[in-house]
This record gives C-alpha cells, structure tokens and sequence, in this order.
C-alpha cells in the first residue's frame, strides 16, 4: 500500500476541545446570570435555562427580562450617552480597541461557549464567529477615531435598541455594538433567548475595557423583553437581526415614533453553478454556502440552481461529498456538522422536509442524544414548490435546474427575499453580467459565505434594509447635526365668497404612462388663489389611479439599466426646457402661494440648479472597492431603489417636487409623484416639460389628490420599493405601517420641515440608491 492509499483510507480520530475553563466560567457565576445594567450584573430575577443542544444538558439560568429591566436599562444608557459622545472619536477609539484585544485575549474561552450554548462545530466559532467579532470592534475603532473628520456634520442617534439572533450570538453582537459605540452611541442589547451566554461574557469584559457603566447594556429573555424593548419611548434606534416575520411586527411597532430602524432579516439565497464552471470547487463552495453552522443562516445558499447539461454530474459530486461529512459532538475539531440550536427548530425542520415533492438524500446518520439533523439534498423540484420558496433555516439544500443566462437569473429573482447570492463560472464576462441582474444585497463570484467590517451586509425586498458594516452601516448610527424644525402646515385656499373666473379653463390631467389621464373617480378639485380666482382644476386620485401609476413605473424598468451619461443629458434637457418657461412657472406659484414674485422667481431658478445638480450627480454617485482582507475585492456598487412613491411638500410645490424627481432619475429609480395637495399645479404644469424632455413613458408619473387618502394605497403596494414623503399631512405613521406589508424602504418627515433651498444631494441620493457589495476573489 502506498503512502497515498493509507492517507486516503486513515479514519479521521477524535480531536475533543477542553470545555474545563468555559465551564468553569459558568461555575463562578454560579450558573445564574442577572442582566447587565449600568456597569453591572443585577441580582438574577425569574429565570429560564440555556442547554447545550449537541447533549441535552442543562449550562446555566438566565433572567428573563422584564419591562423594568429595559426601563433601568434604556434609563442608565440615555444617563450615559452624553459623556460617552463627549469623550471623543479618539477617546471612543481606544475603548473599542481594548474591547477587541480582549476578545483576542479571551478568544479560546468565547469560541467553546459559543459552541457550546449555539452548537456549531468548534472550528467554526474559532476560526470564524470570534476572529470577525474582533475584527469589527478594530475596524470600528478606526471608524471612531476618524469621525470628526469624515463625517463632522452628523452626531450620534443617541440610545440604540439592538436585538441579534441565535445564530451568531458574538458576531450580531459585534455588527450591532461597535458601530453604535463608534459613533458615540449607547446600546441595549438582547441576545437571542437560546443563546445569551457570549452576549453576557462580553459584558464582563466591558468592565476590563474601560467602557464606562450605561453605555452598554444588556438585557436577557424572550421576545416579550424584545417587544418592551422595541417599544420603549427612550430608544432612538432599533436594529434587529432575525426573521421577516418579527421584522415585520417590528416595523409596525415603529411606525410613527420616529425612531431609526435597521432591518437585517431572512432569505432564500439562489447558488448558481453554470455549466463552465470549477465543479469541484463549487461543490466545496457548496458544503459551506449550505453546511456551515447547520444551514441556520440568513444567507445560506440553499437554493441550488445548476445548468441543465451539468445537473446529473454536479448532484453526482456533491453526493460523493455528503458522504464524508462527519456529523457529531460539536466540540470535536474534526467535526463537519454540529448541532442545531434547540430541539423544537431541528423538529421544524424535519416537519418542514416531510412530505416533500422531490427526491430527498439524506446520507449517513446522526448521533441519538441531541438536536442532530443530517446534510439534505432534495432535487427534481420546481421553482414553485414550497421548499423553493419558503425559508427553511436548516442544513437542507432544494435543488432544480435552468437552461441559459437568462432564465438563472429569472429562477434566482423570484422570491420574495433579496439577501445574498453566489455564482459559479469560470467566465468573468458571464459573472459580471449575471451579478448586477441578481435581486440580493450582496453577491459571492467563485465563493461563498464571505463577510468583512469593510463591507456592507444586507439585503433588498424581504431581506430587510440597511447594512451593518462600511461606511453605509456606520451612517445609520448617526443623525443630522441641526435638528429639524417642526413643519408649519400649509393650508389649501379655500373658495371665496366671491369667486372670480380665471378665463380659458385649463383643468389638469394626472400623467400615467407618459400620456395625460382623467381620474378614475371622475372627480376633480379646484384650485383657487389668495385673490379669489378660479386658477384650474385638479383631480382627485384615487387607489386605481395609483395602480395604473404603479403598473406604469413597474413597464419601465429598462430604465435602470441606463447610463448615468444619459440619465444626465435627460435631466439637463429637462433643466433647459424647464428654464425656458422661468416666468410662466414663477407666475402660477405666485398665483397660488400668494407669495411675491422674486420669491417664486427664485423658487423655479433652484428647481432649474437642482435639476443641473442631479444631472451632475447622475454618473459621478460611484461606488468604492473595499478594503477587505482576501485575495481580492469586494466591490460596493450603488443601484436604484426601484420604483419609488413621493409625496412632494406644500412649502416649496414645485422645488420639492424638482428635488425628488432629479433624485430618483438621476440614479436609475421611476417614481409615482404626489404632488403638493393645496399647491397641484405647479407639479402638474411640469409634465408638459417632462413630454418634450425625451423622458420615457413610465418613469415619471404624477398622481395629484388628498395626500391622507393616497398615502395607504402608494405605501401598501407590492409593486413600490420605497416610500418618501415630505408632506404637509400627517401621513408618517399611516406610510410606516402600510410599508411594512413588502418590508420597502420609507424616508418620511415625521412632521419635520426641510429647508428645500439647500440641496442635501447626498441625502436623497443615499435614499435613491441600495449598495450592491459584489465579492471577486481573484487567486492565492
């Protein structure tokens, strides 16, 4: 036998981890744990317990936190904020980087906890879960220090609610807290109820680390003590990691408070393999994308779509490689496949694989004692079919197959998700086609499953919004240096006494689909001036009318796939058109407002600049190549929100509705306008500048009518990606909540005014855009 044949035929033995020194942690504690308040640990209150899945047993009670606990909690971090905001970037710096020498100091007890508590294999929690935990408190220590810099027109948000997962515990707890900490932030944190152990280590540690008492928090239990803390009036922020569903109800809980909120929820990831693809390392890429940490991640790729000509060979190597995973006590090192979290998610995944419409394989078996489920790999399913669809969270992969190109991407965007995607191919060509078409917030080229501080994660439709790392993360923890001011509402003038005529009638039309269009409902309103002089009709809106508009925005996608150099000549055109009738529209917002005449004159000369400044914008707003530590680079790539709804403002009828319009065409996105309600024609004169401005039929469409009535059909339909409004109405809430239904994107007022003078580009373009992060490792 040669010294091949025995290498390939030795049996692997076992490599067991000590679990004496994170046991003997938990033994000093007494294996009861209050929650983490002020600086301290408080007396242990009702209590639940934290088992170890992989055997069944028992490691220690945890409070079950009560609405009391997150009052102290938020109560000691809004105590805190000031002095922590006060103490400075480079003073904020140096904590942050003696929170990550200590999780490298500590890093062997964290890794064993953290297995044993999740139950994923040990060699993932050391070489992974810890190693990119310490990495975000070292890059966010940067980030702190260089605030005062880069961003010295924005101050933290204050105290951030933060809610992470059970299937990272240390990691979402790192994403969440160095940022906040970063920017001067205060957190209160709740760990996942079957996992918290990490969680309550790390605030041990922050008392080694100089954080001082309140700036971190966290609070233990279910998700009531999640609900108290999301609905608590003190918190400014919410940020959440977890499932579409919570994500939802979290969003409706929000709506109308103000309050920030991060959404990084589920997903259904397509993993395409063409046909020229390495099959070897895609099957590798494979085992991690769907294997690692059990198939429980937001991000797995469990959605196998194979070409057509390869499927037969592909399913062949990945069976092959089932068959040598090795599946048992996660603490063993040679250890493939570990537990899953808790015994009621491993029967939910079981029921959820029963019954299935394909083939399932399903190969070795599992150790008896623990919540063990084996690899799974169903194939001969349709696109349709539930398991294809819906998000299992498991170690099971659905497999089915395409033709070309273009029918992958077509398989690999339905679904309602948008988190991550992978490709394999050996064509660079075909892969940097592919990825732009691809409906995730981050792509994977030849690889799979990679994360870095420096690069946002995060995803588009279900998947949630936000990012959580870079530079689009860190923004989210901070605000707008100059607080708003409270809106003055603006009333519509209403009918005199006496009307006055206002000669040759000039009713006004919606604009659907670049053609004027009566309303559906046959009404109109009409608008009359502070002399009293009947200045035109306006229609009234209704929810068909912003289906049509929806329908319109949704035919012109092709839109997006626009050069920025073109979308730029239209808005210029657009500009010059609109600067050749200055007086005319100076006239009817004089008319209408009642305001003087060199204040409307110079309403329409900044409307005239916000349109040549978009058009700047249009193919200058790039993305950036990320910093990150592979082989190769993570590309952050600005795209179009999609369709975007608007509710213009009252205040500056004809700028505001200028300023989201050059926004949202300049970056690729088709907008449903809602024009100023008591102020409609200065919007409406505007599609006859649209109409002889080469803007194609559907990108633009101007819905006038009743802004409350409108606002729940715009921000409950399917078909609107984002929502803005800046009105007079009060409408925040009503959009919040409705928006909630696709999880879309909302930027609203909150009964706030905007100084519409002043530009604010980057804020409307951040709003007009989602960061693409595609990853290309380029060799060894």
């Amino acid at each position: 036998m040669t010294v091949k044949e025995i290498f390939e035929t030795m049996e692997y033995g076992p490599a067991p981890e000590d679990d004496g020194p994170a046991q003997a942690w938990l033994d000093r504690h007494g294996r009861r744990f209050g929650v983490f308040i002020g600086g301290t640990f408080q007396a242990p209150g009702k209590t639940f317990a934290t088992r170890n899945p992989a055997r069944g047993t028992e490691l220690a009670q945890v409070t079950q936190g009560t609405e009391a606990d997150i009052e102290a909690a938020v109560t000691a971090a809004r105590r805190a904020q000031p002095a922590w905001a006060r103490l400075g970037g480079q003073g904020r710096a140096r904590v942050l980087y003696a929170i990550a020498r200590l999780l490298q100091k500590h890093s062997r007890l964290f890794a064993v906890l953290e297995t044993l508590d999740n139950g994923k294999p040990i060699r993932e929690s050391r070489d992974i879960d810890i190693p990119l935990a310490q990495r975000h408190f070292y890059y966010h220590a940067g980030m702190a220090a260089l605030m005062e810099d880069e961003l010295p027109d924005r101050v933290p948000v204050g105290v951030c609610g933060q809610i992470v997962p059970w299937n990272f515990p240390l990691l979402m707890l790192a994403w969440k807290i160095a940022p906040a900490l970063a920017m001067g932030n205060t957190v209160v944190l709740k760990p996942a109820e079957w996992t918290p152990l990490t969680a309550l280590l790390f605030a041990e540690i922050c008392g080694e680390a100089g954080v001082p008492p309140g700036v971190v928090n966290i609070v233990t239990g279910d998700g009531a003590t999640g609900a108290a803390l999301v609905s608590h009036p003190g918190v400014d922020k919410i940020a959440f990691t977890g499932s579409t569903d919570v994500g939802r109800e979290i969003r409706r809980a929000t709506a109308g408070t103000g309050k920030a909120l991060t959404l990084e929820l589920g997903g259904k990831s397509p993993y395409i393999v063409f046909e020229d693809a390495d099959l070897d390392s895609a099957v590798e890429g494979l085992v991690d994308a769907i294997w690692f940490n059990q198939g429980q991640v937001c991000c797995a790729g469990s959605r196998l779509l194979v070409q057509e000509g390869i499927a037969e060979a592909f399913y062949a190597k990945l069976r092959a490689r089932m068959a040598t995973l090795r599946i048992g006590d996660p603490l063993d090192k040679c250890i493939d496949v570990g537990a899953m979290v808790d015994p009621a998610h491993c029967a939910k995944v079981a029921e959820m694989v029963t019954g299935s419409n394909g083939e399932v394989h399903q190969p070795g078996t599992v150790p008896a004692e623990g919540a063990f489920y084996p690899p799974t790999l169903i194939t001969g399913l349709e696109p349709a079919d539930p398991l294809m669809r819906d998000e299992i969270f498991g170690p099971v992969l659905v497999a089915t197959t395409f033709r070309t190109p273009a029918e992958a991407v077509e398989v690999a965007n339905a679904t309602r998700y948008g988190l991550a995607a992978t490709l394999w191919s050996e064509n660079i060509n075909r892969a940097l086609d592919i990825a732009p078409k691809l409906a995730a917030g981050v792509v994977w080229v030849n690889a799979t499953n990679l994360f870095d501080a420096a690069a946002g994660f995060g995803g588009v439709r279900e998947s949630g919004f936000g990012r959580e790392g870079g530079w689009e993360g860190l923004r989210a923890y901070t605000k707008q240096a100059a607080p708003p001011k409270a809106l003055v509402p603006v009333a519509a003038i209403p009918a005199p006494a006496a009307p006055k005529p206002g000669g040759l009638d000039r009713t006004a039309k919606m604009y659907i689909g670049g053609k004027q269009a009566r309303p559906d409902s046959g009404y109109s309103r009409p608008v009359w001036s502070p002399k009293g002089v009947l200045l035109g009709h306006a229609p009234e809106g209704s929810r068909k009318d912003i289906r049509n508009a929806v329908e319109a925005a949704t035919g012109a996608a092709s839109w997006g796939r626009t050069t920025g150099h073109l979308r730029a000549q239209i808005l210029y055109y657009v500009a010059e058109n609109l600067s050749a009738r200055t007086e005319e529209f100076a006239t009817r917002i004089a008319e209408m407002t009642g305001s003087r005449a060199p204040r409307a004159e110079a309403e329409v000369s900044a409307a005239i600049d916000r349109l040549f400044t978009y058009a700047a914008w249009a193919d200058k707003y790039d993305g950036a190549v990320k910093p990150v530590p592979i082989r190769g680079v993570a590309l952050a790539m600005p795209e179009p929100v999609g369709v975007i709804g608007a509710f213009a403002p009252d205040d500056a009828p004809l700028l505001g509705a200028v300023s989201i319009l050059g926004a949202a065409l300049a970056m690729g996105n088709r907008l449903v306008l809602v024009p100023s309600e008591p102020f409609p024609l200065a919007a409406t004169d505007l599609y006859q500048v649209l109409d002889t401005s080469d803007v194609p039929a559907g990108v633009v469409n101007i819905v006038t009518g009743a802004h409350e009535a409108l606002a729940k059909p715009l921000a409950s339909h399917l078909g609107v990606d984002a929502v803005w409004s800046f009105s007079g109405a009060d409408i925040s809430t009503t959009i919040e909540a409705e928006a909630a239904g696709n999880l879309k994107r909302t930027w609203v007022n909150h009964g706030r005014a905007r100084d519409w003078m002043q530009a604010d580009a980057r804020s409307f373009l951040a709003q007009a855009t989602e960061t693409k992060t595609i990853w290309v490792p380029y060799g060894a």
